[in-house]
């Protein structure tokens, strides 16, 4: 390609490359996969390569990740976190052990772990005890985002020795997770996530700790920051000290003596790649040796001593030969693409969700088309995108229906949402997912009341709501298909046993909008009884501290709904119970009886839960902020404003000392 050619193919794919990889790293929204990705940074580089005059200092080639979001504070990494060169093939792994062989003395062995698919981090610890935590950034400057990974279980708070250190690891959403949030934002009306990684970004760069909390994040660590500052001497050895250190690295990690033993144990992992419950997309490839990882240094983007082996993408192509909608409990209409049966990663896919009609009209994905079918995260079956190259003129467009295609009641987009929804109260499919989630093991718990049991009593018009569960007979019971007498003895006793469920199960078990089993919880410990929630206003819901706008706004909505009224009022005629009992209700004293108590400010001696479990239990009820109604304020350092306002309302302010002596400590 002569010069001119090159400079405006080169300029072309930088500005392809700088948008994919704003859109990837910091909008959290990939634009294209990673192997069109690496397609398009390959033929850059060998470009670079053959007309090196046209090289600049500010190519994605040498550029490393994206920049910190500005809501973040920016930190400084001591260490640079630079990114990995990549090999696609048996050659391209053996020619990084030429480049190594020839770059250092004596006998070379590696170390070989699984790349996972999520979030860089570095943590940095002080005298053992976790001070920080950053994401990568652009590789210099990275993001605070201490007070998400403290909501991560598996980042040890406090080591096992006293030691300063700064690890490096990766934060990631496990499979069963991953599915579970996108299950609840397609109920919720909102975009789901596209896969694992962005789940795990977009969790960890949320502003607010309590939405990562909620996520359930995990980490492997895989290297520490200054090795030779820790005395260590190998990698495999840096894996070890920071197991023993407790925190969590991958048990698939080995040391590899040849690059032979590294190209059977890539192999291996090729072929067993779906077999663990989180997203991998590789194989890291490590010298092991401290010393020579030195000596051979690193180039302007990525070290000589490492590469990345990235897993060829299974991607096969077949025919999307119908769509089906289906209708959620929560009025979602959700379309599903029918396949011809194909063979992906190991199993037979037919069906695949195209969640929303706007990513039908992004895909430009119309019936008879031909489709390039991959399971994200080797997981969850996807439409990548049609081959409209192939298209004969046969194939239709597909439009969302005007009208739920099971009750025929007209569909609406709710403002903000990306979802039809069905709002006839009244629909079966409704009824019969939300029946489904009532009696679910999560909610009330009803044993031997499952799907297809379900399907039959909505089918002989045995029931049509969640009231006629507790009205059912033997004798009608006994007319179903595979219900003998032990069966319907059985079945009756768990839907009596249920009744007695705590009221946070049955919170949960009736689907309010937004309202999880966490959610139900709090919402059952705060107001104790359905009578004091049923009255509840959006103020006093937003001011409990784990409850927000969203689910105090559908809170109330749904209790104003007349019919949820009329369902309340005969599950309470047939005898639920309505009421909060914790598992230590009647050892509790009653010191905090009836008041509404503030915690504020920073608590040298407790912890804010066990404060606030203490106060609980003492029969108080803690809430967010200050108003005339609070009957006191326990106030840590730097209490601001809610002290202010505390004062300037005559409220009891408590001290750690007061508290000491209450809780006689």
């Amino acid at each position: 390609m002569k010069q001119k050619e090159a400079a405006v193919r080169i300029e072309k794919l930088r500005e392809l490359l700088e948008s994919y990889n704003y859109h990837y790293h910091v909008l959290d929204a990939p634009k294209v996969s990673d192997d069109e990705y690496d397609a398009l940074m390959r033929e850059l580089l060998e470009l670079e390569q053959a007309h090196p005059q046209l090289q600049t200092s500010d190519s994605p080639s040498v550029r490393v990740g994206g920049a910190p979001l500005e809501q973040f504070e920016k930190v400084a990494h001591d260490t640079p976190m630079l990114s990995l060169g990549n090999a696609f093939n048996e050659q391209e792994l053996r020619d990084f052990d030429r480049r190594v062989q020839g770059g250092v003395e004596g006998e070379v062995s590696y170390n070989c772990e699984l790349k996972i698919d999520g979030l860089a981090v570095s943590l940095t610890y002080e005298d053992g005890r976790f001070v920080r935590g950053a994401t990568r950034g652009d590789g210099r400057v990275g993001e605070d985002i201490t007070n998400n990974l403290k909501t991560v279980g598996s980042i040890p708070l406090r080591l096992n020795e006293p030691v300063d250190l700064e690890v490096r690891g990766e934060v990631f959403m496990p499979q069963g997770s991953f599915e579970k949030l996108n299950e609840e934002k397609e109920a919720a009306g909102e975009a789901p996530f596209a896969n694992p990684r962005n789940a795990a970004a977009g969790s960890l760069r949320q502003l607010d700790p309590k939405i990562a909390a909620q996520r359930n994040l995990d980490i492997f660590c895989y290297a520490i920051g200054n090795d030779e500052a820790a005395g260590i001497t190998s990698h495999h050895e840096a894996l070890t000290y920071m197991k023993d250190l407790g925190l969590k690295t991958n048990p698939e990690n080995k040391h590899c003596p040849t690059i032979e033993d590294v190209l059977t144990y890539v192999n291996a992992w090729v072929e067993k790649r779906s077999g663990v419950q989180y997203e991998i997309d590789g194989i890291v490839v490590k010298v092991d040796s401290i010393a020579q990882q030195k000596t051979l240094g690193f180039t302007a983007k990525s070290p000589r001593w490492a590469i990345a082996y990235k897993f060829p993408a299974e991607e096969v192509v077949t025919t999307l030969t119908h769509i089906e909608l289906s209708v959620g409990r929560t009025g979602a209409v959700t379309p599903t693409a029918h396949l011809e049966p194909v063979q992906v990663a190991g199993t037979t896919v037919a069906r695949a969700s195209l969640h929303n009609e706007d990513l039908i009209r992004e895909k430009d994905i119309r019936i008879g088309d031909q489709v390039v079918i991959k399971k994200a995260g080797d997981i969850i079956p996807e439409v990548v995108r049609v081959l409209d190259d192939l298209r004969t003129g046969t194939e239709t467009l597909f439009h969302m229906p005007k009208h739920c295609p099971e009750c025929e009641s007209e569909l609406v987009r709710i403002e903000g949402e990306v979802v039809l929804r069905c709002v006839n109260p009244e629909c079966p499919a409704q009824m019969k997912e939300t029946l489904i989630h009532f009696v679910s093991r999560d909610a009330m718990n009803i044993d031997g009341l499952g799907e297809k049991v379900i399907e039959q009593l909505f089918k002989n018009q045995l029931v049509n709501g969640i009231p006629d569960v507790y009205k059912l007979e033997r004798e009608s019971l006994l007319q179903l298909e595979r219900m003998g007498e032990k069966s319907v003895s059985n079945l009756l006793r768990a839907i009596e046993a249920s009744k007695d469920n705590p009221l946070d199960r049955l919170l949960f078990g009736l689907g309010i909008r937004f309202v999880g089993s966490k959610g139900a919880q709090t919402l059952a410990e705060q107001f104790g009884t359905m009578e004091r929630l049923e009255k509840a206003t959006y103020e006093e819901l937003t001011a409990i501290y784990d409850i927000g706008d969203k689910m105090a706004d559908a809170v109330v909505h749904y209790f104003a709904n007349p019919d949820v009224q009329m369902v309340i009022q005969e599950l309470r005629r047939l005898g639920l119970n309505m009421t909060y009992q914790t598992e230590t209700e009647g050892e509790a004293d009653d010191t905090f009886a009836g008041m509404t108590v503030v915690i504020t400010g920073k608590l040298e001696n407790w912890s804010r839960p066990d404060v606030k479990a203490r106060i609980e239990a003492g029969g108080g009820k803690v809430t967010g902020s200050v108003s005339k109604n609070t009957d006191l304020l326990i106030a840590g350092e730097d209490a601001g404003s809610k002290l202010e306002k505390a004062e300037e309302l005559g409220i009891k302010v408590w001290g750690e000392t007061e508290l000491a002596a209450q809780f006689d400590l």
